[in-house]
Order: structure tokens, then C-alpha cells, then sequence
């Protein structure tokens, strides 16, 4: 992996999060942080003393950068908190130097500058446009930054819905940069969280903006859930559980089971718990929220003949094979590691996925062995025991 970053005459040491799962051709910067950074510093270079706001730092290159100016430093991202925090240390920056929150922070002070690196998902950047309504004024400096081709007629349009006119710069290596100047007058509401009602309307689910799968089911979830194993008197972890349609389920049918939801974003644990609230409240007590890169921040021991953290009985896993803009696969390789961690002797790894993914090998070396329990032309549902 390259790491060294350079760029006017400044150097910084910067790690894509995790470090060891990542591909050595990858970066933890793109032609979008650079194009960026340097319009900021010739354009804005002469005032340390102005407001600064990060949104949507993929891995800490924005926030290791203008460091020294103490930023504000937003982002949805458990992995991005992580690698930002990680990038100041290789750097000799206080961690103090940036102040980091969740995309759940309503700032309380006006920023002078906005930088926004685009995110994946229009709806996080439309709920990040309307929290800046609180927080800008018609002379805060608005830019964002992203791939030529992901910016659209509809990203500028959000722009110029929720803040004012937008204009764009000319591309550069494949990357462009909107400016938006606030007008002072827009109030937007916002349309988040989205529900809707799952088959036979036994649920209504909430999905905040940064949710997979806000406006719908997502098919392999709804494969999964014609599949779910009996859990009564069991711990359940729900991984990646996004809006945590999963163990709402499990929770119908197994009504004594114990669930724990984890997930990367936040956006996704605050809309899992919203939807144990909203439809199972009494069930709140047998419930577990937790903000993780995969299992990272379930409780575990150093001591690998330690069986003490093996408390789990199951494990139910939709993998995403996307970190950020990157399709990958050491998410699910990961989560397939913890959850034979976590897991005690005899308990299963429930997985389903995508049929042309290699997740049978990948099981098979893990736990040796594997089992088909449903198919069809697009999805598998595998499952291994823990021996």
C-alpha cells in the first residue's frame, strides 16, 4: 500500500483502516483530497484564526491535513474515526488537534469553512446540507470535492435546494470541485428517517439517511429472513446490521433470544435501536448496540486460549463488499474471523450472499467445513458450526 502522501512540499505518512486487510495498490487519499487541499491552501492559507468543518473524511487525509487549523471533523464512518485517529498518531499529531463526532453532531457554532468530501450516499449528503443550514452564512465558504463522474445534475441540485447557488470548478485528474455559496434563507425539513412497512406490515422500519437498503428490504436480507434459526435463550449477533431488520425478526420468532446489533455506521446502530424502540420497546433489555469495524469492539481477551469471550450462539452476516468506493472483500473476511472468535463451541455462523462471491472456500478454511441451507439463481445461505 502507498503511504506516503506529498503534496506542496508536505509530507504525511497515511494508512487506509485496517491497515493489514488492505490491497497494496490501494491509498488512503485520491485526486478528490488533493484537488481540494489545494485550493484551500492557495486560496485560503492566510487565516488559522477561521471555523473549519470536515465532512466525510474517507481515511483522516483532510483532517491529518489542515490539523494544525483544529478542525471540526464529521463523519458516519466508524472505520474513517479509526483511521483518522491512527494517521495523526503515524503523523506526531495530538489527537486533540481535530475534533471528531459522529453524523449524528448537530454543530453548535457557524463555520467559516465547509469541506465536503461527496459521500457514496445522496441521502447522508442531503441530511449533512440541511444540518448546515444551522451552521452557515452567506459568507461561509462552502467546497466539495469529488470524482468527475459522481458528480451529477442531482448532487448539484441538492446544493442549490438546501444551501444556494452552486457553480463547479474545471476537472482535474478525474476530480472536480462545487462551490455553493448560502443564501440565508433556506429552512429545509428533513425527509429522514424514511420508514416503511415489512411484509405483512408487522413492522414499520426506520432508516436514517446512511442507512443500506433506506427505502426497501434489500434482497438478501429478505432471503435470510425465509431462513432465520430458532434462538430462543440465545445470544444473536446481527453483523452489519444496518437498520436491523434481522434481529427484529429474530425477536418475533424467538422472543427469549438476546441481540446484539453491530454495525460500522452510525447512522445504522441509532436506526436499529429507533426500530426495537418504535416496534418491540419491552425488548429493549435484551438488546446490545454497538458502533464497530466488524467485531473489533465486542469484548474480547489478548489471550487466545482464553475462553471467556466466546459467549455468542449465533451469528447472522450480510456482507458488504465495499469499503467506501472500493469493492472488496476483507469485510467479510474479517467478519467471518470474529465471528468464529466470538462464537462458542457449537455455535453458527449464519451467512448469505451474493452466489458468485467466494464466501464457501473462505468458510470452509475458516471452520472446516460448510453447509448449503437455501439457494437460488442469485443467493446462497451458507452455514458453519463452530467445533
Amino acid at each position: 500500500m502507498k503511504t506516503e502522501f506529498t503534496l506542496l512540499e508536505q509530507t504525511y505518512q497515511l494508512l487506509r483502516y485496517p491497515a493489514e486487510n488492505q490491497h497494496i495498490s490501494w491509498q488512503a487519499w485520491d485526486a478528490a483530497d488533493e484537488y481540494l487541499i489545494e485550493y484551500v491552501e492557495q486560496n485560503m492559507a492566510d487565516r488559522l484564526d477561521l471555523n473549519i468543518f470536515i465532512y466525510n473524511d474517507d481515511f483522516g487525509a483532510l483532517g491529518v491535513w489542515f490539523a494544525h487549523r483544529s478542525p471540526l471533523w464529521i463523519s458516519d464512518s466508524y472505520v474513517a474515526h479509526k483511521a483518522l485517529a491512527l494517521n495523526l498518531e503515524r503523523n506526531n499529531i495530538p489527537n486533540n488537534q481535530v475534533t471528531m463526532h459522529d453524523s449524528l453532531y448537530q454543530p453548535d457554532v457557524n463555520a467559516d469553512i465547509v469541506l465536503i468530501k461527496l459521500p457514496k450516499t445522496l441521502a447522508l449528503l442531503e441530511q449533512q446540507l440541511i444540518d448546515l443550514q444551522k451552521c452557515v452564512t452567506p459568507q461561509t465558504k462552502i467546497i466539495a470535492t469529488g470524482k468527475a463522474n459522481a458528480i451529477q445534475k442531482s448532487t448539484l441540485a441538492l446544493f442549490e435546494k438546501h444551501l444556494g447557488l452552486t457553480t463547479t470548478s474545471l476537472a482535474k485528474k478525474k476530480a472536480r470541485l462545487i462551490f455553493c455559496q448560502y443564501d440565508g434563507s433556506k429552512a429545509s425539513s428533513s425527509p429522514y428517517p424514511t420508514k416503511w412497512k415489512t411484509d405483512g406490515s408487522q413492522f414499520t422500519v426506520h432508516n436514517l439517511a446512511n442507512v443500506f437498503s433506506r427505502q426497501q428490504l434489500d434482497i438478501g436480507a429478505r432471503v435470510l429472513l425465509a431462513h432465520l434459526p430458532e434462538a430462543n435463550h440465545k445470544k444473536v449477533v446481527d453483523l452489519g446490521c444496518g437498520n436491523g431488520v434481522l434481529g427484529l425478526h429474530i425477536l418475533q420468532q424467538s422472543p427469549q433470544a438476546q441481540i446484539v446489533f453491530v454495525d460500522e455506521s452510525f447512522m445504522a446502530i441509532a436506526s436499529a435501536k429507533l426500530n426495537i424502540e418504535q416496534n418491540m420497546p419491552e425488548k429493549l433489555s435484551q438488546c446490545e448496540f454497538i458502533v464497530s469495524n466488524c467485531l473489533d469492539e465486542y469484548p474480547q481477551s489478548g489471550d487466545q486460549h482464553d475462553k471467556s469471550t466466546e459467549q455468542v450462539d449465533i451469528v447472522l452476516c450480510n456482507p458488504p463488499f465495499h469499503q467506501q468506493n472500493t469493492i472488496t472483500d476483507h469485510i467479510a473476511l474479517q467478519m467471518f474471523r470474529d465471528s468464529k472468535r466470538v462464537l462458542k463451541r457449537g455455535g453458527e455462523l449464519r451467512v448469505v450472499g451474493n452466489r458468485h462471491l467466494d464466501y464457501p472456500q473462505t468458510i470452509k478454511r475458516l471452520f472446516g467445513h460448510y453447509k448449503t441451507l437455501a439457494s437460488d439463481r442469485k443467493f446462497s445461505i451458507l452455514s458453519a458450526i463452530k467445533k
